[in-house]
């Protein structure tokens, strides 16, 4: 073996070891079928797209301008921010499960708080700048309803904290 088939054999064998450690585009969270991204229980989301007419005749007045509006209900007004009961917690616009009763903690803000989503691929975050500060806004990966904002003051593990809003979510207990 002369010096440049040793050389040539060396980067081959580097660059194939490098690509089997990339994620490749999250292989493992897209359906093989379609390209779409996975619910927590494996199968792809599938959008839930609806007029705005569609959605005030679903939603409540306040559901409403808290989804589709973006605004904030009052601090404290939500049952569920007491609520501790074991079970999942869903969007009210389409019913993909968004964080478990596991995660949920009293962050003392008023609204439900929870360390963790049920699956990342179920809530989508994006760059809110509505305020003098710059918030992650956080929405459902399916219908795209606003549900609250991520801060990174939460507990362990993940020293997250999703500050909900009550409205944007629905309770089933684990009966």
């Amino acid at each position: 073996m002369n010096r440049r088939s040793f050389l040539l054999s060396g980067l081959t064998f580097g660059a194939a070891a490098a690509l089997v450690k990339l994620p490749l585009a999250s292989a493992a969270n897209l359906d093989r079928r379609t390209g779409a991204k996975a619910t927590a229980a494996g199968g792809p989301i599938k959008k839930v797209v609806k007029t705005d007419a569609e959605w005030k005749r679903l939603l409540t007045k306040e559901q409403y301008h808290v989804m589709r509006e973006k605004g904030t209900e009052a601090p404290y007004a939500s049952p569920l921010t007491k609520a501790y009961a074991k079970g999942v917690y869903q969007c009210v616009g389409c019913s993909l499960p968004l964080f478990s009763s596991q995660a949920k903690y009293d962050s003392e803000t008023g609204w439900p708080s929870f360390w963790q989503p049920i699956a990342k691929q179920n809530v989508r975050e994006a760059v809110d700048n509505d305020l003098a500060e710059t918030r992650t806004e956080v929405l459902c990966a399916r219908c795209d309803a606003h549900l609250g904002h991520v801060f990174d003051d939460g507990p362990k593990p993940t020293g997250l904290r999703y500050c909900m809003n009550g409205v944007a979510l629905k309770f089933v207990g684990k009966g």
